[in-house]
């Protein structure tokens, strides 16, 4: 009996220690502050593994006439193994079409006879990485194979914006900005009905993306935005990443923040083809950023800005697919999330 009363009071003890421990108010700081040290280390691995060395895996580019006539054979040639073998070869007839499938964004070069040697047109804006990757590439190949190449740069970046950086500047503060105004409105506005909270996440992402363009474009004058499509770009890029945090913060309450975060910013942004574009992305990364907001928002963006002859559905119907499930989410299960005028005037009658 002595040790069977031992071991209870050995039990309850630990018991009562667990209880401390979770009660205590250093726990939940301790648990941030190991969240806080992983989230760096994600932080700094997922943006080195995506831009510190990008290389090319597949790089479409076009030619003009046969590609086994010389001397653009022996280019092609020599080109393939500089960089990495990457280089898919589109054939086309003539050079119009080859400059439409640039225009749509199917390929990053064109290559044409150019007697004596060839002419390399390459389109800064559709990927500034790509653009040095190839105009670098194609000297090397013209020095050791004495080939000239003229190159030309037939879509260039605007001259505020030299280094194409400005478009995933932009497209990372909707991001950003739009799911934490969602947390700001769970901290200071946590009365807000679910209709009235859709709403106001609506009206800060109206004023945002407005607010982003203005900046940019009016007040830096860094890059000439076709306004409204910017500002709907924008906008919309806003309230997807607000709703995004919304329907997280429906589902796991206090820390919809993490997969928030995960998804949009150690995911999203590196993958975007913002900053390094897909071709020079690893695979992966390459294949799924395009699917998540910040990847569509980049892409709509750019092509609003540089191709807008040739602006595509898909980026706008990634945005709006995430806004729509997110919403989805967030009414259906609608009572689980924190705050609400009719869950605490419930709450207050219940008692």
């Amino acid at each position: 009996m002595p040790n069977l009363r031992g071991q209870h009071e050995r039990r309850r003890t630990r018991a009562e220690w667990l209880t401390m421990v979770r009660t205590s108010p250093y726990f939940p700081a301790t648990v941030l502050v190991l969240l806080v040290a992983a989230a760096a280390g994600l932080f700094a691995g997922s943006y080195t593994y995506a831009l510190a060395n990008p290389t090319p895996r597949q790089l479409p580019i076009a030619v003009v006439g046969p590609p086994h006539a010389p001397p653009v054979s022996e280019f092609l040639a020599r080109l393939s193994p500089t960089l990495d073998d990457s280089p898919a070869v589109h054939e086309y007839d003539t050079a119009a079409a080859a400059r439409a499938a640039v225009e749509e964004q199917q390929v990053f070069a064109i290559v044409t006879a150019h007697p004596p040697g060839v002419r390399l047109e390459i389109a800064s804006a559709s990927g500034q990485s790509v653009a040095q990757l190839l105009t670098e590439a194609a000297t090397t190949v013209s020095r050791a194979a004495n080939i000239p190449v003229a190159v030309v740069d037939i879509v260039p970046l605007q001259r505020g914006d030299p280094h194409g950086l400005a478009i995933f500047y932009i497209s990372l503060a909707a991001v950003v900005i739009g799911f934490i105004g969602a947390t700001q409105l769970s901290v200071h506005a946590a009365a807000l009905n679910p209709a009235e909270r859709i709403g106001f996440t609506l009206a800060y992402s109206a004023c945002g993306g407005l607010a982003i363009a203005a900046m940019v474009d009016w007040v830096l004058g860094a890059v000439r935005l076709p306004f409204a499509e910017s500002w709907f770009i924008l906008s919309l890029t806003m309230f997807t990443s607000g709703m995004v945090f919304t329907m997280f913060n429906t589902m796991v309450g206090r820390w919809a923040i993490l997969p928030t975060w995960g998804l949009m910013v150690l995911l999203g942004n590196p993958s975007s083809g913002g900053a390094v574009s897909w071709p020079l992305l690893p695979s992966l990364l390459g294949h799924i950023g395009r699917w998540l907001p910040p990847g569509a928002s980049v892409n709509a963006q750019h092509t609003a800005v540089y191709f807008g002859a040739h602006q595509h559905l898909f980026p706008f119907l990634v945005l709006a697919g995430w806004a729509l499930i997110s919403c989805a989410v967030f009414w259906i299960w609608r009572e689980r999330h924190p705050g609400g005028r009719a869950l605490d005037s419930a709450h207050t009658a219940g008692k």
